[in-house]
């Protein structure tokens, strides 16, 4: 049970204290307002919920959530800065949009659940009985008419096998050959006779849903037809019935004339019967094909159908089905829903979800795959991780994911609920990378903006900040930020003051931080800072077993981004994308893979090794290779362009071999770095090109 204290007795803090009102797991310690006339306060007095005017006097008891719904920003300051570490503190904006948004969910929920009890009331009221089963032969549905019929209780009978309970139920032939039996008899253990009809369950995707069956004692049937004489009767008992109905329902004959609809019908469209009744069935269609005409001519239901109605073009999803009486067609039935209000409010959540989005990490562990055992210790260290305050530093090469280790961390921390902002170093020039982390004062350089600006570490405060590329940091602003790491603090571009910060800092690089330690590029105190909890992110080439995993992820991801319906990659594709080096790890992966989609014609579904782009030195076949073969002899070519030629193609191997380290790569050749140097730059090779050129 989690105490709630409320700040702010206005509208939004009077619809929040109704809501959780009715929650089982929050209790409502206080609310607090100045007004002691406020909405809130007198709701909580009429509840015996306690009130007060100074927050402060709760703030200190065992409270494990403060909602401030004043609205005032100094407001929410003062409670994250006064509250106890464990209390949680949640903007009245967002706990207000949030409030609303559950009111109108529950809302539709009551809506549902009052629509579903009226179609459950209506078929426990139909004289027939009722069985419903699904595609495991096993009992969903038994209506009172069932119960009566064949002697037993629902509870005795839901989610048994049918069999069990009939022994001679044909439901379980429907199913499996997914053809209707209409008016078969059917005698019962216990001697009763019955006439069941059995049709199977088909969903819009030809998927098998399971069977019902709709059956009558004819003993009671003739004892019905003595009695009910009155046919009047029969129709006015029907058509109170359809009238009562919440569902919009409209019903022609079996040549597409109106016969009835019933007053839902009515307030969804704007038509009345001098409208529908003994007009054709298109009478009520703005846009769109008539349901009714179509069932007519197929004699089979449709469902789902999107289409306008009335003269205010009202849209609706519409069911038809037909009316068949001992084998003929004798009209239609249809049923409308109004989603306008269901689409407007989607539309309004889908707002605020992407408004709360901006604010949050994006993120979890669970959109990182990977299943070998490298990937599972990084998991393992960065979920550990993920529990302390420790500042955490990702290593790893370009591509491997170190930006979403980051957003998981951060959702995984006790910090989720607060912001998550990404920096990365090596993308702001250092001109301004100062006051963009830090902020700055009103006039402390040219061009600054009045009353001064709150850096990204004040913005993250109680969050978190991603740091990546942090070793392309100048030395300027590594001591700024070994300052930050000591004091918990930071001082603006032109100001004195120090402001003190609670931010967990999250650092990324792909250099290596030893060697840089040693030429004297970072500092070896701010290393030591942030190698607290070190997170090695192996690269994609020492995780070769993860590939068919991220290949069949990726897949997925580009089908929603193209368009397209690709279902996976065969296995000669496969195999040809695991015995490559991938120096640009997960992000080439993606790169190869999305270009493969493009290359797919429209109707294709599996990507080929046909489509995926030949890699860097890794040919498809040996002799489909683009690679110019080295012959002896003369070959038209100057002696020292044939020379030229050949270094280049060997330095550009030796390159990619030594994983593009120079140092390495001029100690495999033999050669000083300073020569290696040269060498690169009279033929133009670096890291880049090659990557681009893979």
């Amino acid at each position: 049970m989690k105490r709630v204290l409320v700040v702010g007795g206005g509208k939004g803090g009077t619809a929040l204290l109704t809501l959780l009102s009715q929650t089982a797991t929050m209790e409502i310690v206080a609310v607090i307002d100045i007004n002691e006339e406020a909405p809130g306060i007198r709701h909580a007095k009429e509840n015996g919920i306690q009130t007060g005017q100074d927050w402060k006097v709760w703030i200190h008891e065992n409270i494990d959530i403060v909602i401030e719904a004043t609205g005032d920003e100094d407001v929410f300051e003062e409670l994250l800065q006064a509250r106890p570490k464990k209390t949680v503190v949640i903007p009245g904006s967002v706990a207000y949009i949030t409030s609303e948004l559950l009111e109108e969910k529950n809302n539709l929920l009551s809506e549902l659940q009052r629509q579903t009890n009226n179609q459950e009331l209506i078929l426990n009221s139909i004289h027939d009985g009722m069985i419903v089963i699904n595609d495991r032969e096993e009992v969903t549905f038994i209506n009172r008419g069932a119960e009566r019929i064949l002697g037993m209780k629902r509870q005795h009978a839901l989610e048994k096998p049918i069999k069990d309970l009939i022994s001679t139920s044909r439901l379980p032939h429907v199913l499996r050959v997914r053809r209707k039996e209409v008016n078969q008899k059917l005698e019962l253990e216990n001697g009763r006779k019955l006439v069941t009809t059995r049709i199977p369950l088909i969903g819009p995707n030809d998927e098998l849903m399971g069977a019902f069956s709709v059956f009558k004692d004819i003993t009671e049937v003739v004892d019905l037809a003595e009695e009910l004489t009155d046919l009047k009767e029969v129709k006015t008992m029907l058509e109170a019935i359809i009238n009562s109905s919440e569902e919009a329902i409209s019903v022609v004959d079996e040549h597409g004339m109106g016969i009835m609809i019933n007053p839902a019908y009515t307030k969804i469209t704007g038509l009345n019967e001098k409208d529908i009744v003994g007009k054709p069935a298109t009478a009520d269609i703005s846009e769109g094909e008539s349901m009714h005409m179509r069932v007519l001519q197929t004699r089979r239901a449709v469902r789902g159908v999107r289409m306008s109605v009335g003269p205010s073009k009202k849209e609706v999803i519409v069911n038809v089905a037909p009316v068949i009486v001992d084998g003929k067609l004798k009209g239609s039935v249809g049923v409308l829903h109004d989603v306008s209000e269901i689409q407007s409010l989607t539309s309004e959540l889908k707002k605020a979800r992407q408004i709360i989005r901006n604010l949050e990490a994006k993120y979890t562990f669970d959109d990182i795959v990977g299943d070998s055992s490298e990937m599972k210790l990084a998991l393992e260290q960065a979920k550990v991780g993920a529990k302390t305050p420790a500042t955490v530093l990702l290593r790893g090469e370009s591509g491997t994911g170190k930006e979403l280790f980051a957003h998981a961390i951060h959702n995984e921390s006790e910090r989720r609920h607060n912001k998550f902002i990404r920096v990365n170093c090596a993308a702001i020039a250092e001109s301004i990378l100062e006051s963009e982390l830090f902020g700055y004062e009103e006039g402390a350089f040219s061009g600054a903006k009045r009353g001064g600006k709150r850096g990204l570490f004040e913005e993250a405060n109680h969050g978190s900040i991603f740091l990546d590329e942090i070793g392309e940091l100048s030395q300027h602003m590594q001591a700024k930020l070994l300052r930050v790491l000591q004091e918990n603090e930071i001082v603006r571009v032109g100001g004195t003051k120090p402001t003190s910060i609670n931010v967990r800092v999250i650092a990324a690089t792909n250099v290596n931080m030893e060697k840089a330690i040693m030429n004297r590029t970072f500092r070896e105190d701010l290393y030591y800072r942030l190698n607290r909890l070190p997170i090695f992110i192996p690269p994609l080439r020492e995780r070769v077993g993860d590939i068919g995993l991220l290949v069949n992820h990726l897949v997925q991801k580009l089908n929603q981004d193209y368009g397209r319906n690709v279902t996976r990659v065969n296995d000669e594709a496969l195999r040809y994308l695991e015995g490559y080096n991938w120096p640009g790890n997960v992000r080439e992966l993606e790169n190869i893979i999305g270009r493969a989609m493009i290359y797919m014609h429209l109707n294709e579904e599996v990507i080929q090794l046909t489509h995926i782009p030949e890699l860097w030195q890794h040919p498809k076949s040996s002799e489909d290779t683009d690679e110019e073969p080295i012959v002896e002899g003369w070959n038209g070519r100057t002696l020292q362009d044939s020379l030229d030629a050949y270094e280049k193609k060997v330095l550009m191997e030796a390159f990619r071999a030594n994983q593009f380290n120079k140092t390495q790569t001029a100690k495999s050749l033999g050669i000083s770095i300073r020569n290696l140097y040269y060498k690169m730059d009279k033929y133009g090779i670096d890291k880049h090109s090659m990557q681009d050129f893979s």
